[in-house]
């Protein structure tokens, strides 16, 4: 028995790890013996699944519902048949699969469902029963059926027939616009009959339109406002993500093109995508932001729910997500779509989902849970919100871009050091929830590329809500020493630095705040102490830092109609981060070497110096200051304020 888990777990990770076959954690699999179904539980994603993630059924009770009668009233009967697979689970705590009933009267000790998108292309296409017959003449094909009971019978009693007539069980079931069972004793024989299947498909469905479509500069003076549109009125702040390329353009060329889309192909589209899509054609960004509004006010009337997918001529697949994974999601399971719709052609054209069916997938219990598992649950003080944190690649930009991470955010990463914000990058997704993290290389002190580093985040997120202009430098020295090359260095990146930052940040945002009354955005520069109190020895970076709250003033005063907030933060010293301690540019070796501690012959020296000058004894670090980055963001009563995180050193009158 645990040889055959084993094989389950294997084969499970095997397809599920493979785009071909699984998209979006779709398909199931399961293992059995005489006693025992082991089955694929609802919620869980074959790519990563273990022994937990299977729900164990007893077969005695399993084998009795193919024969038994229940009420011809729909809804009465499959409430009857989900207290019996209540009954026949000895895992109480796992929802099994819906199609549990199917995996158990198929008599093979290995049984694996998938969606594969050469499959469906045939499944789904209107020659799907002929050309079957011909290519896999052992196979049995079942014409679409709705899910769950109906169907565990149709496939029951088709198997019992066959077995009657041949002697044998099919060991594949191809289900019209849904997938494929293959069963076989052996993980090794159901590799085999589907690398055939594959084989046999891929010689006649021709090749995918191949390449990267740019995605227009322009997107940034559309997509911020239309992600706005759907996340107005109470709906929750949306994450949405632009992909282009060759087949995103083939059916995005004209309404024509786009018809072979626009209804689902499958119940997994439905599940994740729903049942209507919006088709936008404007030529110019005016007519595009009518157009958006008038059809998603229509959209939302009509439906009761935003749409979950937007596809703009001239801009791309543009997929609307809850959440950034949600997006993902949505984006995989509508490409998987286009390349059912475009290798459908090889097999007499595409043949959706019929309305009837279609309202059935969007209504049924089951799938409403499948979607509420995708959708995730976890809430933030930030949650849903995109924060760009410039300088994040390590210290403080790090520690801030974490913690506002775990508190529900999409965060961009912006640094110009590539290969410790790679680093970074990576290990912020590895603790991501339904949120994410991308990398921009940026140099904040050049406009165009904060402008890059702004189209980069629309793209991914669709929006742009707050900005952290965190990226700074230091370059201590007194009156004697500081060179003027040095002094520009600091005020560029500092001071020039942070205008370039809220120039670029502004102009989005207030694409943003005029579609949504209720909606304010964020600009936040993370200043320090020097910022408010002069800085012996230090001019460059305190004077820098100076003028910086005079920036946050101005700017405060112009974007306020906007509703556009800006606040500084005055942190205390990190004692503990690169900035300070590093052994041979930090703050405290830069300050003995400057002679800034009278009488400090240490570098420990001049840390404790610093530190009993802090009435509460402790160093400022990232979750303080992220405390108030929240604070600023969480009230709408404060614009223009410079709030000290310096644990007593500076308080202001």
């Amino acid at each position: 028995m645990k040889k055959g888990i084993d094989n389950l777990i294997a084969v499970s990770r095997k397809y599920g790890a493979d785009a071909r076959f699984v998209i979006a954690g779709g398909g199931n699999t399961s293992y059995k013996n005489a006693e025992k179904l082991w089955v694929k539980a609802s919620g869980h994603a074959l790519a990563t699944i273990t022994e937990e993630g299977f729900a164990i059924l007893d077969r005695a009770v399993l084998n009795t519902m193919g024969a038994k009668e229940y009420s011809s009233d729909p809804s009465e009967r499959e409430a009857q048949v989900k207290n019996d697979l209540a009954n026949a689970s000895l895992t109480k705590d796992r929802r099994p699969s819906v199609e549990t009933s199917l995996h158990n009267c198929i008599g093979f000790a290995y049984v694996v469902h998938l969606h594969p998108t050469l499959v469906n292309a045939l499944m789904c296409a209107s020659s799907a029963e002929r050309t079957c017959a011909e290519l896999f003449p052992e196979a049995l094909y079942i014409e679409y059926t709705d899910p769950g009971y109906t169907l565990f019978k149709k496939v029951y009693d088709r198997i019992e027939a066959r077995k009657a007539a041949t002697g044998r069980e099919p060991q594949v079931i191809f289900l019209q616009n849904h997938g494929v069972f293959v069963g076989a004793d052996s993980t090794e024989e159901i590799a085999r009959i589907y690398d055939g299947i594959i084989d046999k498909l891929s010689a006649l469905a021709g090749v995918l339109p191949e390449g990267e479509t740019e995605i227009p500069a322009t997107v940034s003076e559309t997509l911020p406002a239309i992600r706005q549109m759907l996340s107005r009125s109470g709906r929750g702040l949306k994450t949405l993500r632009v992909t282009r390329n060759a087949l995103v353009d083939t059916f995005l060329e004209s309404v024509e093109a786009y018809s072979e889309v626009s209804t689902p192909f499958t119940p997994d589209m439905i599940v994740y995508c729903k049942q209507e899509y919006l088709y936008l054609d404007a030529v110019s960004e005016a007519d595009l932001l009518r157009q958006a509004e008038e059809k998603i006010e229509a959209y939302v009337a009509r439906r009761g729910y935003t749409p979950k997918v937007l596809l703009i001529k001239g801009i791309g697949l543009v997929a609307v997500g809850d959440h950034a994974r949600n997006a993902d999601i949505v984006t995989d399971v509508f490409l998987d779509a286009m390349k059912i719709a475009f290798w459908a052609r090889a097999f007499g054209g595409a043949h959706p989902m019929e309305r009837e069916w279609i309202d059935f997938i969007d209504n049924w219990e089951v799938e409403n849970y499948r979607r509420q598992v995708a959708a995730g649950n976890s809430r933030g003080r930030v949650e849903g919100k995109t924060i760009i944190v410039t300088g994040a690649a390590q210290g403080f930009g790090e520690g801030i871009a974490r913690e506002l991470l775990l508190q529900g955010a999409n965060i961009v990463v912006a640094d110009l050091n590539e290969e410790t914000g790679g680093r970074t990058t990576a290990a912020l997704n590895a603790i991501a929830g339904n949120n994410s993290v991308l990398f921009v290389k940026t140099n904040v002190a050049d406009l165009e590329s904060v402008q890059g580093l702004v189209r980069a985040t629309v793209i991914r997120f669709g929006a742009l809500d707050a900005f952290i202009s965190n990226a700074g430098v230091v370059r201590a020295g007194n009156l004697e020493d500081m060179t003027l090359e040095n002094m520009q260095f600091v005020s560029n990146i500092n001071y020039m630095g942070y205008f370039v930052c809220a120039k670029a940040a502004s102009h989005v945002m207030k694409l943003q705040t005029a579609q949504d009354p209720d909606y304010y955005a964020d600009i936040i520069q993370i200043n320090s102490k020097s910022g408010v109190r002069g800085s012996k020895a230090n001019f460059a970076y305190a004077g820098s830092k100076f003028g910086g709250i005079g920036l946050t003033q101005s700017f405060a005063l112009e974007l306020a109609p906007f509703r556009i907030k800006v606040n500084s933060i005055c942190p205390g010293n990190y004692y503990d981060g690169p900035l300070w301690s590093n052994p041979e540019k930090g703050l405290f070796t830069q300050y003995l070497q400057a002679g800034k501690v009278p009488g400090a012959k240490t570098v420990q020296e001049v840390k404790d110096h610093y530190l009993a000058q802090v009435p509460m004894r402790k160093g400022c670090n990232p979750a303080d200051v992220t405390k108030a980055i929240l604070y600023a963001i969480d009230q709408t009563g404060e614009t223009g304020q410079a709030i000290p995180v310096t644990g007593g050193q500076v308080m202001l009158a």
